[in-house]
């Protein structure tokens, strides 16, 4: 007798009412505690906690949708509290194996034929079995090692029934809740079905296989396991078997005089790469997906989870760090509304200064003693930023965020002596000024502040109506604001003088023929001293504050 969980009433009956239950627990928590201190704020963690938990152990009892939901919520820190967040990324997808005969009857009907044909021997005890798929060791009859991937037993059923139970938790969601208000709760759901059903058609696992092979072809210390495109189905995969460990298996690296150095580096290039310039991404580069082989080769695997970083979203990226570098915040705020992060009723001002202050924060600390851990508390910050504010990321950012974390998490293991200042500052310059930048950096830097004077009064209006703990936070932008408004202001006076004169030289009225020339020329060249002199400041600043 199959197990209830297979029952579609069951398990929309669990889901719905889990949901239920929670925000009954919220309202009514919510309801008794009018006064926020420190006990209450203790008391809202603890309920916070026990609720993940408790969803966290429906899932692994379920399967089916509720564990990759899980970790799609804990992607979402623009929604969901920290905590809850926290106890979400324990979920490991890891569910109890089906029988081989159903994988085997799957195999064999997705190649009409026995599976026998193709495939010598294998090993019916799955080496991983999680909520979509079973992976098994096999030989074909050449003798090659092969990793086969089978979709798991009613997966695709069992989708389509949480996938209704969702929809009628996110429909109470958006009419009783707040979060119906704080989010586009219907969008949210559709790019919830979107990212899932992908999952669930190994064809798309195939194509980003080998996109990613393809991408890294060239880097010689990264390796992308071959696909066998003529045995791989919608529900299998069949892909070249690996020898290899866990990335973070230290004993492993240590017993073969591995660098670990170099191989934390190798790591931080390879996401770094992806994820700052347009294509896909890995979205899920846990431990478990990133293997090393004997030779320090890094191997990826499991490209069923992936983000994709869009062309002209990589410009509008560029533009809202140079709002933050020349401190012009509508720029930033226009950049986030063109990549579609910000909701209708969005409140623009406030943001700016929010976002104003946060900066200002983390200039006035000495960034090159920036480690993980600081690296972690500035995302977090971002996270407490990004929820407390009109931003909903769409799905493939919010899986950025999510990667970025679990890649610091791997880094941290593999060397914690790594200075992310170091190794991320070259990439950063060249990816803002690169070839591949529709625009210049230093370009638009001019082209934005060609008004100089326009922009200092703006600065000073806000640094006079900000207050006295305003202005604390502010001193060490608007010094720089300054400077960087001054430099360029004279390197440009100077050029004009220094070309007015030369030009003048050639066409002098006769009233003003007996000053020297050589005088005219001295100065000239003066002016143009100058103008080196300020561009080249200028242009120091610039690169150092970025």
């Amino acid at each position: 007798m199959e197990s209830k969980k297979y029952i579609g009433i069951y398990r929309m009956y669990i889901i719905i009412w889990m949901s239920i239950k929670f925000l009954w627990k919220i309202f009514w928590f919510q309801k008794l505690n009018r006064i926020w201190d420190q006990e209450t704020e203790r008391k809202w963690e603890k309920l916070l906690k026990e609720l993940a938990t408790e969803y966290r152990q429906r899932a692994v009892y379920l399967g089916g949708l509720l564990i990759k939901f899980g970790q799609f919520l804990s992607s979402r820190g623009d929604l969901l509290p920290s905590s809850f967040i926290r106890e979400l990324e324990g979920l490991v997808d890891r569910v109890q194996p089906v029988p081989f005969e159903y994988s085997k009857g799957i195999i064999e009907e997705d190649w009409q034929e026995s599976m026998d044909k193709y495939i010598a021997s294998i090993d019916e005890d799955p080496i991983a079995s999680a909520s979509i798929g079973e992976v098994y060791k096999a030989y074909l009859h050449n003798g090659t090692p092969v990793a086969v991937k089978v979709q798991r037993y009613r997966v695709r059923e069992i989708f389509q029934t949480d996938f209704k139970a969702m929809r009628v938790v996110f429909g109470i969601l958006n009419r009783f809740t707040i979060f119906g208000k704080k989010a586009d709760l219907p969008s949210l759901y559709k790019e919830v079905v979107a990212v899932m059903s992908d999952e669930l058609d190994f064809t798309m696992e195939l194509e980003n296989g080998n996109y990613f092979r393809k991408r890294f072809e060239n880097h010689s210390n990264v390796y992308i396991p071959e696909y066998f495109t003529d045995l791989s189905t919608g529900r299998v995969l069949v892909m070249e078997w690996v020898e290899g460990t866990r990335v973070t298996d230290i004993s492993f690296i240590k017993r073969n005089d591995l660098d670990r150095e170099k191989l934390a580096r190798t790591i931080f290039d390879l996401c770094v790469e992806q994820f700052v310039n347009a294509g896909m991404f890995h979205a899920d580069p846990h431990a478990g997906n990133i293997m090393i082989k004997e030779d320090g080769t890094v191997v990826v695997i499991d490209f069923g989870m992936v983000g994709k970083v869009k062309r002209e979203d990589v410009d509008h990226i560029r533009s809202m760090i140079e709002g933050f570098i020349i401190d012009d915040y509508d720029r930033v705020v226009d950049s986030l509304r063109e990549m579609n992060f910000l909701l209708d009723d969005a409140d623009t001002e406030a943001m700016k200064k929010m976002m104003r202050r946060l900066v200002s924060m983390y200039l006035s600390e000495d960034m090159s003693k920036m480690d993980a851990t600081v690296m972690n508390d500035i995302l977090e910050d971002l996270q407490d930023f990004v929820k407390d504010q009109p931003i909903q990321l769409p799905a493939d950012y919010a899986f950025l965020g999510r990667a970025a974390s679990m890649i610091l998490g791997v880094l941290t293991a593999v060397y914690p002596q790594m200075d992310l200042v170091s190794w991320g500052k070259p990439v950063i310059n060249e990816w803002m000024t690169g070839s591949q930048s529709k625009f210049g950096f230093y370009k638009n830097i001019v082209k934005e502040t060609g008004q100089p004077l326009l922009s200092l009064p703006r600065a000073l209006v806000e640094f006079l109506e900000d207050g006295d703990k305003e202005r604390e936070w502010q001193q060490t932008k608007q010094q720089q604001t300054l400077w960087h408004h001054f430099y360029f202001f004279y390197a440009a006076v100077t050029f004009l003088i220094g070309s007015t004169i030369l030009v003048a030289s050639f066409f002098l009225p006769e009233s003003l023929q007996e000053i020297p020339i050589w005088v005219l020329y001295l100065i000239s060249g003066l002016s143009f001293a100058g103008t080196f002199l300020f561009s080249w400041k200028h242009a120091s600043m610039i690169k150092n504050i970025s």
